[in-house]
């Protein structure tokens, strides 16, 4: 599908951060967990054990020239869980690392709510980055990969998961898409691998995620 396509379905996306993590997006862009682990110049044994394993509170990263980073906790994920639900014989800290390799974006407001609402017991002030969505992927497109699912959560009945589960935009149609994943499923995340550098150049509008639940 064409970033037209997405963007005709999906005008706007989003991304949640925190306040203090806004000088640092604006300096270095939106950057994957791997793409962080590498610019902050972390040590290879705890690196592989960072991409590699669940993350049951935040992590944080410090660096003489590039301050202070966090890495969000997996909380809504579970290995146990993984084991389950991964297909093509992907293990768990296949499907981790699978996660840190990527940038990702709520492709709704739907989908953007029901995950803060999920976190809404946990007093972290967050902040909503709104992105023009025809913008983002036009700039970023050959990288573009789309999601029917949540993949950073096993809570409840967790969907099967595998290879296949990141499309890239540019491989089919939206029909063609939609008929792969049985007909009925939307597009719930999108996302970028790597990095998206100059992320500012597609905001329209930073919220207060406090009034989006």
């Amino acid at each position: 599908m064409s970033p037209e396509d997405i963007a005709a379905r999906h005008p706007f996306l989003y991304h949640i951060t925190r306040p203090q993590a806004l000088p640092g997006i604006e300096k270095q862009g939106l950057l994957s967990t791997s793409r962080l682990l590498t610019l902050f110049e972390v040590p290879d044994a705890r690196r592989e054990e960072i991409e590699t394993t669940r993350r049951p509170q935040n992590v944080i990263l410090t660096h003489p020239k590039h301050g202070e980073a966090t890495l969000t906790d997996n909380i809504p994920l579970s290995e146990a869980a993984l084991e389950k639900c991964l297909e093509d014989g992907l293990q768990p800290a296949d499907w981790l690392r699978m996660l840190n390799r990527r940038v990702f974006f709520w492709a709704d407001e739907e989908a953007l709510a029901n995950h803060l609402g999920a976190r809404a017991a946990r007093s972290e002030k967050r902040v909503v980055l709104v992105l023009d969505t025809l913008r983002l992927v036009t700039a970023h497109f050959e990288r573009v990969e789309l999601s029917a699912i949540n993949t950073g959560s096993t809570i409840r009945r967790p969907a099967r998961r595998g290879l296949t589960t990141f499309t890239p935009a540019r491989r089919h149609t939206y029909q063609d898409w939609q008929r792969l994943r049985g007909g009925r499923d939307k597009i719930k995340e999108v996302t970028v691998l790597d990095a998206v550098p100059d992320i500012t150049a597609y905001v329209t509008a930073y919220r207060d995620a406090d009034t989006l639940r």
